[in-house]
């Protein structure tokens, strides 16, 4: 169960939450709404995807490419 978790406006992703165990920043896509793991990930980080004007953006840019996923 996420610590946190926010509604998101978003293209893609309707969801950002956050399990601070193993620094988990879970991800719910519109589609299909599965989810997204990424592990590693810090709170700060994790909070800036969850208010930025362009979720996709910096989930592309500063998320994707350093940590490690899986789907749940």
């Amino acid at each position: 169960m996420p610590d946190w978790s926010k509604s998101v406006y978003s293209s893609n992703a309707s969801e950002i939450a956050y399990r601070e165990e193993g620094n988990e920043m879970i991800v719910t896509w519109n589609k299909g709404s599965r989810k997204s793991v990424y592990s590693g990930v810090p709170e700060e980080l994790a909070l800036q995807v969850a208010n930025a004007p362009s979720v996709g953006s910096i989930l592309n840019t500063e998320i994707k490419p350093y940590f490690p996923h899986r789907y749940i």
